[in-house]
Parts: structure tokens; C-alpha cells; sequence
């Protein structure tokens, strides 16, 4: 049986085919429009799946869709009412919409697949699992366990922000929620606002400016005091409430009312592109540390309602990789599985799994290696053919090596300081570059970072890197003992360096500055970092090359950061991939077995910008 599950029409729409309960492909569709956080129907992605499935449409048994449109419908009208008048020109907005196209999605749905298949398309079955329910099947039927607490965590569903439930072989029970508005994720995408990110775009910016807040001060502790006693109220239970009087995106266009959290905190908001003070640093870290302290609580309840030794984590909250650190570090559950795509594009696989596992009575697989993802390559691959004709097609000169040649010549270049373009095999599914779709360089070096924030990838300069390490050296160079192949936990660095005194007063430059230690480019404010452990089994490609890197210059790591520059979805073809390392300040671009110097390019191929000389090095 085949199965298809579709997220779209809010954010990051994506498509997944799962084949007798077992996970085929999956993709998001911004990674094929190239516009991200792409919400319309995922025409590219379902096109994509079903030929890796090598089916057509008309094999597909049933299509699943990630959530429930008539009950978010409901909510709308609940919360406009209970508003009103507030919010007129934001109801009048949000029902043109629903009426001409979201109370009908299942005709829309139709019409988008009958450019595929008309005749399929006007007759195939189509359900509706409930969002959080979609992202509880995500979690759980991906975990490898037989039975679990999970914990779904996110903005909001229809009418759920918050959510427990237990797993058990192919059934999940509903335990309890949290209704909007009150809403963990939304409290923290208010925050995100404030500090000058992009709402469902920023939230890991935020996460990331956490660190460079001043722990020590007593700022930090008034902006909690302030922010509980104003603006959220956060129970013994994990539950939490919002006063709505500081807050706006029930009914309007922004998340919070600036003039009072202007009053309350003592700043204006930051805007885009302005520069960071201590205060800024100060208040992400305060309404970091709620969040992490909601998290524990919510999962100390999911492990008293269900008793489970295992806790499976989904939705956008729980790609929060610092507070899932706390949770793991807390040791409250004996195993935690999140799912890696935790945000809306995990609803289409966890739609399908949910269809399959209750809908259609599907058994779970017993055994763990079949059960448990494993890994995230879920995407295209694309052949030495292809590779081949979208180099040429731009004119560009590259060469072809063995794979066991091109890991060598590819850490050569790291270690002299290069930086790297490195595509290969299947596109990982969800936010994280895992090795297949990543920009490469060298984390010993103190200026990696600066140098790819704003030389390469043109975004803010405090932006953290993970490192890639290879997984049976990882307890080497990590606080760590298991693996962490999705990149969603922190661990501290091992070989730390003392840091000046006075460091928590610096600003973030002065603090990016300092080298903490023997892995500087990797190493965040806190001695932290967000690791992905790197088997052999997994990905044999990427293994070697950190395995090469090894051999040249004893550190078996790598700084891996997703193959995008700023504003853009990660690349998925050749020809993105390509277009991508034209623009930016890569030195050097694997495809598969091709390399691509930039500087022996022809004049003209490339866009004005500093090309170094390797040779010459």
C-alpha cells in the first residue's frame, strides 16, 4: 500500500510516500520553487516522491493532509469573535481567503493532482488527521519504539498548541492540551519578533543570540520577572497563559503591542539589520530560559501521565536543540527520539504514518532497525550524467576524480583554509544540512566563522556553526555518549580554553573574537555546540572525507552549515548548487566526483568577488 501525505497552505508545504508503513522519499517544496518556506500546494514535491517511488498517482491508495481545514475555520471564527471588533481588517483578509480556497481544500487538492493524473486525481481518497495528531505519528512511528510518551509542541494546530500523548505498538491516545491562544510557540515567536527576526523563520536565530546574553547579570533575571508576571503566566504542569493585552496575532498582523513591551523592557524594538546590544543578548536569553523550564515541566507531566521509560518530540518548539538538551541532560525519560523535521513539513510523513498505522489498521514493524529513521537523506539524488550536463551548460571547467582521490584533494583544501560547496547523494529532509547538501570548512580556524557568516552565506555575524564529527570520535572532542545524527541536541566542547575576565560583559563581537577552543569556528559563547555525529553505515561519502581530514591534520571534524546563502532554501540540483557557488565566496564546489575551482574558471563566469589561488598557497 501506498500512501501520500501532503503539508501545505501555511508554511514550509512538503510531500512524503510511505510504502507499507515504511518511509519512501520526502521533500519540502521550497527546495524545487527555490522560495522559502514555501506554503502553496507541493506539486514538485509529490512529483518528486511518486518517481522515487516509482509509481504513478494512480498506485496511490489514499492521500493524507496534515491537518483539519474546517476546524482551524472554526477556531478563526471563534477567536474573531471573541475579539471583536478588534481584528475587522485581519477577518476580512483571512475570509477571503477561506472562502475562495481553504473551506475547499479537498476540491483544490483534486484540481492540483489532476495535473499529474485528471482521472486519479477525481476519485482517489483523501483524509484529514488532526495537525497535532499528524505530528505525534511523525515522532513516534519514526522512533523505533514500541511504546511512548510524546510530546508535540508548536504555534498552533486547529485549535491545540500544546499536546500529550502515548504511543503504543500502532496507536496513539490523547492524553491533554493546550488550546490556543495560549501558546508556548507563539510566545516564543513573539519574542523573535521583538528582537528583529522573522516570525516561523527566525525562532533558531533567537535560540542562537541566547548565548551571548550575560548570565550572570541581574538584567537577565528582571526581564523573566517581568515577562512572568506581565505577559505569561507558566504552571507547575508546564501549561502556560498569555495576556492577551500584550499581544496582537489573535486578531492582527504582528505578534505583539510595541508601545507596551517598549514600556515594559525599556527599549524599542529591534529592527532587521540593526546591530545587537547587551539587552537584546539579555532578553533572548530570558525568554530562552522560560522556554527550556516549560519544556521540563511539560515533559515531567508526560512522564507522569504515561509512565513511559521513552519520550518521542515533535513540532516547531522541538527544534529548539537547547532546550531538548535540557530534557536529554535532566534525564527524565530513559530514551528521546525527535523527529528531525519537526516543524510543518513533518506533517506530510506523519499524515501518511497516521493513515497507515490507524486509518488502515497497518501493523507497526516490530523490528527497531526497520522502524527507526534512521537518518534524514530523503530527497532527490541526482546522477554523474546530470552533475555532468549542468556544469557544462554553464560553461564551467571541472574535473572528475575516484571518490577515494576526491575526499583527499577536498580535505587538503579545508586544512589550507578553503571553503567548500559539497553535494552529494539524496537531499536531507527538514531544516538541517546533514552532509549531502553543506558548505564545508575548517573548524580549527578562529576566522570560519565571520569569514561564512558574512563572506559566504551573507547573514549576521554571531550566527553559530555545527560541527560534523565523525560518530566513533565523538565522545573524543564532545561531552556526549550516544549519537546525534540530526543535529537538534548541544554538547559542550571538550578541550575548552579560560576565557578573559569580564567575558559576559563583552559585546558579541568582542565575544566571537575570543577563541574558546582547540575548534574555535564551532565553539558557540557558552562552550556549546549543535553536533551531528557522522556514521560510516549512513553516509560512507561524508565519513571519508572527515576520516581524510582526520588523517591530515588529527581533528576528525568539520564545520558544516547548510548549501544556501541568506533568504534562500537549501540547494537541491546541480544547477542550484552551481547558481549558489557563483554568488557567494565558496572556494571550491564538489558535485558527486566533479570539483569545480572557482579560480579556473573563464573570465566572466562568475560575479565580481575575491577569488584566492590555491596553487599558489
Amino acid at each position: 500500500m501506498y500512501l501520500l501525505g501532503i503539508s501545505a497552505y501555511y508554511h514550509d508545504a512538503a510531500a512524503a510516500i510511505i510504502f507499507n508503513g515504511k518511509l519512501v522519499a520526502a521533500a519540502q517544496e521550497e527546495r524545487f520553487t527555490r522560495i522559502k518556506h514555501d506554503d502553496r500546494f507541493p506539486i514538485n514535491a509529490i512529483r518528486y516522491c511518486l518517481q522515487e517511488a516509482g509509481i504513478g498517482l494512480q498506485q496511490v491508495d489514499a492521500i493524507a493532509f496534515y491537518e483539519k481545514p474546517f476546524l482551524k475555520f472554526e477556531r478563526l471564527l471563534d477567536t474573531y469573535l471573541a475579539f471583536a471588533p478588534k481584528g475587522l481588517t485581519s477577518f476580512v483578509k483571512a475570509m477571503q481567503v477561506w472562502t475562495k480556497q481553504k473551506l475547499f481544500i479537498k476540491k483544490y487538492i483534486r484540481d492540483e493532482l489532476s495535473l499529474l493524473d485528471k482521472t486519479t486525481a477525481s476519485k482517489i481518497k483523501i483524509l484529514f488527521p488532526d495537525h497535532h495528531f499528524s505530528h505525534a505519528a511523525s515522532a513516534f512511528f519514526c522512533s523505533g519504539f514500541k511504546d511512548s510518551a510524546i510530546l508535540v509542541v508548536d504555534a498552533v494546530g486547529e485549535f491545540t498548541t500544546t499536546s500529550i500523548f502515548s504511543g503504543k505498538s500502532n496507536s496513539i491516545t490523547l492524553h491533554r492540551k493546550l488550546s490556543f491562544p495560549h501558546s508556548v510557540g507563539l510566545l516564543y515567536s513573539a519574542f523573535t519578533y521583538w528582537l528583529g527576526f522573522k516570525v516561523n523563520s527566525g525562532e533558531y536565530k533567537l535560540m542562537g543570540l541566547a548565548p551571548y546574553g550575560n548570565k550572570g547579570s541581574g538584567e537577565v533575571e528582571m526581564f523573566k520577572e517581568k515577562i512572568l508576571q506581565n505577559i505569561c503566566r507558566v504552571y507547575d504542569d508546564g501549561s502556560v497563559w498569555l495576556n492577551q493585552n500584550w499581544f496582537t496575532y489573535a486578531t492582527g498582523f504582528k505578534m505583539a503591542k510595541d508601545k507596551k513591551w517598549e514600556a515594559l523592557f525599556g527599549f524599542k524594538r529591534r529592527l532587521p539589520d540593526e546591530s545587537f546590544s547587551l539587552q537584546h543578548t539579555n532578553l533572548a536569553l530570558a525568554i530562552q530560559e522560560i522556554t527550556e523550564d516549560i519544556m521540563l515541566k511539560l515533559c515531567k507531566t508526560a512522564k507522569g501521565l504515561t509512565g513511559s521509560k521513552s519520550l518521542c518530540l515533535a513540532g516547531g518548539v522541538a527544534l529548539n536543540c537547547v532546550a531538548n538538551s535540557k530534557i536529554r541532560d535532566q534525564k527524565i525519560f530513559d530514551n528521546l527520539f525527535i523527529q528531525p523535521a519537526a516543524g510543518d513539513a513533518g506533517g506530510a510523513p506523519g499524515a501518511a504514518l497516521a493513515a497507515w498505522h490507524i486509518y488502515f489498521g497497518g501493523e507497526k514493524i516490530q523490528e527497531a532497525e526497520n522502524l527507526q529513521m534512521a537518518h534524514a537523506y530523503l530527497g532527490p539524488r541526482f546522477s554523474q550524467k546530470e552533475i555532468i550536463s549542468a556544469i557544462e551548460n554553464q560553461g564551467l571547467v571541472y574535473e572528475e576524480f575516484p571518490e577515494d582521490v576526491l575526499v583527499g584533494i577536498v580535505a587538503e583544501a579545508l586544512s589550507r583554509g578553503y571553503i567548500a560547496g559539497w553535494f552529494q547523494g539524496r537531499m536531507e529532509f527538514g531544516p538541517r544540512a546533514l552532509g549531502n547538501r553543506s558548505i564545508l570548512a575548517d573548524p580549527r580556524n578562529v576566522e570560519m566563522q565571520r569569514q561564512v557568516n558574512l563572506k559566504t552565506k551573507f547573514r549576521e555575524g554571531f550566527r553559530p556553526f555545527a560541527p560534523a564529527v565523525k560518530e566513533e570520535a565523538s565522545a573524543q572532542w564532545f561531552e556526549m555518549d550516544a549519537p546525534s545524527p540530526f543535529m537538534l541536541f548541544v554538547y559542550r566542547v571538550r578541550n575548552r580554553l579560560p576565557l578573559p575576565a569580564g567575558f559576559e560583559s563583552l559585546s558579541i563581537a568582542e565575544k566571537l573574537a575570543i577563541k574558546k577552543s582547540d575548534i574555535p569556528a564551532v565553539t558557540h559563547a557558552d562552550y556549546s555546540a549543535r553536533v551531528q555525529t557522522v556514521s560510516e553505515k549512513e553516509n560512507e561519502k561524508f565519513w571519508k572525507l572527515l576520516d581524510a581530514f582526520e588523517q591530515l591534520t588529527g581533528c576528525p571534524i568539520l564545520m558544516n552549515t547548510s548549501f544556501n546563502v541568506r533568504g534562500e532554501p537549501i540547494v537541491c540540483n546541480p544547477a542550484d548548487a552551481i547558481s549558489c557557488f557563483m554568488q557567494s565566496g565558496m572556494d571550491l564546489l564538489v558535485l558527486e566526483n566533479c570539483l569545480i575551482w572557482k579560480n579556473a574558471q573563464p573570465e566572466g563566469a562568475f560575479t565580481k568577488q575575491a577569488i584566492r589561488n590555491f596553487a599558489d598557497d
